[in-house]
């Protein structure tokens, strides 16, 4: 009783339908669920990338990395390493996936190296493809990669020749980040001019990197301001420490030289600040261009090659494959062509022999010329009265048997058959 007197609890004011409410909905439902972010760092060894990474995350991903020696190096292949840690801040949860490319740009033919991590973008892309056209379509784990930074080293005095090629080989499959490894190896006006070499290149060979998302007219001043200088900013020079160094007593992480100490979180010394501001800020657009850009055209592109009749797992279909195709159409030709023939020759075959069976059925039967020669050489049959005389005659008394009828009868005589009944009655 006392339940259905109390009383419906509601905050709203009167005439508010909650529609502003629908935000706060989906913040606790995504709040509940966390979030997923697949993050990519591309460079040579020795760049600090490893170091960047745990610095920008504040955890340690690789506690058993070993490092290569230089032997090892010389012959070693791109390998893909796969990181995931589940990172609680404040009550939101994020699954970071960060995928690493040891031995990158390490051997000595660095003509192909890319190739695998390109393969593995694509595998991450079909993977996906898959399992949204599975059945089971809520509890997909998306393993796509968001972000790729991709460390530019500070002594090449702009882009090589390998970076170019890799960067032009995955701008159309990932969003790229270009990141200047190592900046306090740099003084400031070295830094600046290898910041506008490496952009004039980027706009001279047309690489598609990531483009940070103009603002809208409504934004507040302070956010445009940042989202201006972190554009201005590109590519970051950062500077990656796990190292708390105590300055002017405050704990800070840095690195310490004889001269000093370079805070990597210091705007004035890096873009660390600047580079993890991006990456946090814009997260979220940062999986929507995956999704609606890079992960479309992936789409599209395995759409045409089912609608050609290609299958879209066969992509990497050897020219074997190809080959073994082609003879087996040309043995499956020649045995039609052989069957065909067989057919035909059967029929004619069949045509003749009908034929010459209607030849002799038409033809009159002539004696053969052994025949004629017997019925010549055999003496003709004696008639009845020459029969009666021989043994009424001197000769027929004596008892003696009258000849034996030739072996071979005589001919057929007509005008004989017909006085024979005559002579003997």
């Amino acid at each position: 009783m006392a339940a259905e007197s109390r009383s419906f609890v509601n905050a709203d004011l009167p005439g508010y339908v909650g529609f502003a409410n629908l935000p706060n909905q989906i913040h606790r439902k995504s709040v509940k669920k966390g979030f997923e972010f697949t993050l990519m760092v591309v460079g040579e060894c020795g760049l600090g990338k490893s170091t960047l990474v745990n610095s920008l995350f504040l955890t340690d991903l690789y506690p058993d990395r070993v490092v290569p020696s230089a032997r090892d190096k010389i012959e070693k292949t791109v390998s893909i390493e796969a990181a995931s840690v589940e990172i609680l801040e404040r009550g939101v949860k994020l699954r970071l996936t960060v995928v690493d490319t040891p031995g990158f740009g390490d051997a000595l033919n660095t003509s192909n190296c890319f190739k695998s991590i390109t393969q593995y973008v694509d595998a991450q892309f079909e993977k996906y493809l898959k399992d949204e056209s599975g059945l089971n379509r809520r509890n997909i784990v998306d393993c796509r990669v968001h972000c790729c930074f991709y460390f530019i080293n500070p002594a090449g005095h702009g882009l090589r020749p390998l970076d170019v090629k890799f960067m032009k080989e995955l701008d159309r499959r990932v969003n790229i980040v270009p990141v200047i490894a190592k900046a306090d190896t740099l003084t400031r006006p070295e830094l600046i001019r290898l910041k506008r070499r490496i952009m004039d290149q980027i706009d001279a060979l047309n690489i598609q990197i990531y483009p940070l998302p103009d603002c809208d007219d409504d934004e507040d001043l302070e956010y445009k301001e940042q989202c201006k200088q972190l554009k201005e900013a590109i590519p970051y020079a950062v500077i990656g420490s796990n190292t708390m160094l105590e300055v002017q007593g405050r704990k800070v992480r840095g690195r310490l030289y004889p001269w000093g100490v370079v805070e990597i979180e210091n705007p004035d010394h890096s873009d660390f600040i600047k580079l993890r501001t991006m990456l946090v800020a814009h997260m979220q657009d940062l999986q929507e261009v995956t999704q609606d850009v890079h992960y479309e055209n992936f789409r599209l592109n395995r759409l045409k090659t089912h609608s050609n009749g290609t299958d879209s797992s066969v992509q990497n279909s050897t020219t074997e494959d190809r080959l073994t195709e082609k003879q087996l159409a040309e043995k499956d030709a020649e045995l039609r062509r052989m069957q065909e023939m067989l057919t035909k020759m059967q029929a004619e075959m069949a045509a003749k022999s009908a034929a010459g069976r209607s030849v002799d059925a038409d033809a009159p039967s002539v004696p053969t010329p052994a025949s004629r020669v017997t019925s010549a050489a055999a003496p003709a049959y004696p008639s009845a009265a020459a029969r009666n005389a021989n043994l009424s005659g001197p000769g027929g008394a004596s008892g003696q048997a009258p000849p034996p009828p030739p072996s071979h009868p005589p001919p057929y005589n007509s005008k004989l058959s017909q006085r024979l009944p005559s002579v003997l009655h």
